[in-house]
């Protein structure tokens, strides 16, 4: 079975622990076919401040220590988590016209500049208010990154939830945003665009169920699978568990991507 995990973070990332060599012995060991890399790129911080200083150079170093090792085993594909790309859409054409670019996810970790900027990640939901103020605002700006062309599929649209729900105990469900991310996916598909099944290191497959009807029903059929994998060991967890549930929904395949380049893998 093709089986790759496009969602993971080297120590090219600021939250990341583990060199893609590493990350790529998982894959490896437990029967991937493919291994996206796909460090941050936020520009703005975790505090809502700008932060343009991402460079390539660390990336591709880390690409040329590990591709020899895997090769025949592995295939790693070079690709970027970008953060917050409405803010600065210039930076994002200039950085996402790097030559070895296989995939780029287009990914919200935090309120608008407008708003504070803060990462969601440091927003305490105390109560339902502070949900829905930070979902109201969440997919503005999702609606912002769908009018732009710098990414290839949108990142783990069900995110704050981890945070409002899992670890705070809140029940915040997405269902009042249908109208709104009705017009997120009909943008994203109809430029050739996708969504990703982020697994949350295996923690949030059923969570998807919701959002993923939602997203067939819009006419989607272009998905990608991701672990968010910060540490070696948790590189493919939840990835068959998410395979099992897509197939479940009635998609029948998923995605790689070469050179930004969908190419579709039947399950």
């Amino acid at each position: 079975m093709f089986l790759a995990d496009y969602h993971t973070h080297s120590l090219c990332s600021f939250d990341g622990s583990a060199s893609l060599t590493d990350l790529a012995q998982t894959a490896a060991e437990t029967g991937l076919t493919e291994l996206c890399i796909t460090d941050h790129c936020d520009l703005l911080n975790t505090q809502g401040k700008p932060d343009l200083s991402f460079r390539w150079k660390p990336v591709e170093e880390q690409l040329a220590l590990a591709r020899p090792l895997f090769d025949g085993k592995l295939t790693i594909r070079m690709g970027l988590e970008l953060g917050g790309a409405w803010e600065f859409p210039d930076f994002c054409r200039e950085l996402v016209a790097h030559p070895g670019l296989d995939f780029v996810l287009g990914s919200v970790h935090n309120l608008s500049l407008a708003d504070g900027g803060v990462d969601f990640y440091y927003v305490n939901y105390k109560s339902e208010e502070d949900c829905y103020y930070v979902l109201d605002r969440y997919f503005d700006c999702m609606e912002r990154l769908s009018e732009m062309d710098c990414f290839d599929v949108l990142a783990h649209v069900i995110y704050p939830l981890r945070y409002m729900n899992s670890r705070d105990g809140q029940h915040a469900s997405l269902e009042r945003y249908e109208p709104q991310l009705r017009r997120i996916f009909r943008r994203v598909i109809d430029t050739g665009r996708g969504i990703e099944v982020n697994t949350c290191r295996g923690e949030t497959i059923e969570d998807w169920r919701w959002t993923l009807e939602l997203y067939k029903d819009c006419g989607g059929t272009l998905l990608t699978l991701g672990s968010d994998a910060h540490l070696s060991q948790d590189v493919g967890k939840g990835l068959r568990e998410a395979v099992a549930l897509v197939r479940e929904l009635g998609f029948d395949s998923v995605a790689r991507y070469i050179k930004r380049k969908p190419e579709m893998i039947r399950l």
